[in-house]
């Protein structure tokens, strides 16, 4: 089953980071990256830039699609990054998950998905 692992972080805190907690992450993610191509389960992922430098599009019922600045949500924390993983359980996803909890990344978010795009159940 493949899964999206969503994690969030405070982007004020993120920007505050030292070089030596920079790295610290750095090595962290590297090294769930190299445990996970060893087992295949790491399909992809990437890290994302700022909110600040997100637009958001709405379609309004009966006006034009309207861009706004910023993120989807106003929040203290915000998505921050993503990875793709193919594993055999549910509980496997989330030991994977975990992996990333640390002082940034406060909240991670663990959801299957969907071979036709989530529209019917699973």
């Amino acid at each position: 089953m493949k899964y999206m692992v969503l994690m969030y972080a405070d982007p004020a805190a993120t920007a505050a980071m030292t070089a030596e907690e920079r790295a610290d992450v750095f090595q962290r993610h590297e090294a769930l990256h190299s445990d996970l191509a060893g087992t295949g389960e790491m399909l992809n992922g990437a890290g994302l830039a700022f909110p600040a430098d997100t637009t958001t599009l709405r379609r309004h019922r009966a006006g034009p699609v309207t861009a706004e600045d910023g993120p989807f949500a106003e929040a203290p924390e915000q998505l921050t990054a993503y990875y793709v993983i193919d594993c055999a359980t549910p509980e496997r996803a989330r030991e994977i998950a975990e992996r990333v909890l640390d002082f940034h990344v406060v909240a991670v978010e663990v959801r299957p998905i969907h071979d036709d795009f989530g529209m019917t159940g699973s």
